[in-house]
């Protein structure tokens, strides 16, 4: 290996420890998010509340873009991850109006 392959590998391993901890530090807090979204879900469950709405989700995609914007990301990619974590949510909400509904 020359010697700036040597530097060039040295630089890779700094990089990919550093998408390693950003990779850590989603994870943490994608699930501080879910454990919030659960909250919210109980408390739509308890007052017979819609699991999706649809009006905060456009308000959401339309702020998640401009920060994908503001932040150099493609906004298309920010609004798929997002309708994606979205999709996750409703699903749970759905959950727990089922159980919620089961217990009464």
């Amino acid at each position: 290996m020359t010697a700036d392959q040597e530097r060039a590998q040295s630089e890779l391993l700094q990089l990919r420890s550093s998408i390693d901890n950003l990779d850590a530090a989603l994870i943490h807090i994608m699930a501080e998010r879910f454990k919030i979204t659960q909250r919210v879900g109980r408390l739509k469950a308890e007052h017979r509340l819609p699991a999706a709405d649809p009006a905060r989700e456009a308000q959401q995609i339309e702020r998640m873009r401009g920060l994908a914007r503001q932040s150099d990301l493609d906004p298309e990619f920010a609004e798929k991850l997002l309708n994606f974590i979205v999709r996750e949510v409703v699903r749970h909400h759905l959950e727990i109006a089922d159980e919620h509904a089961g217990s009464n």
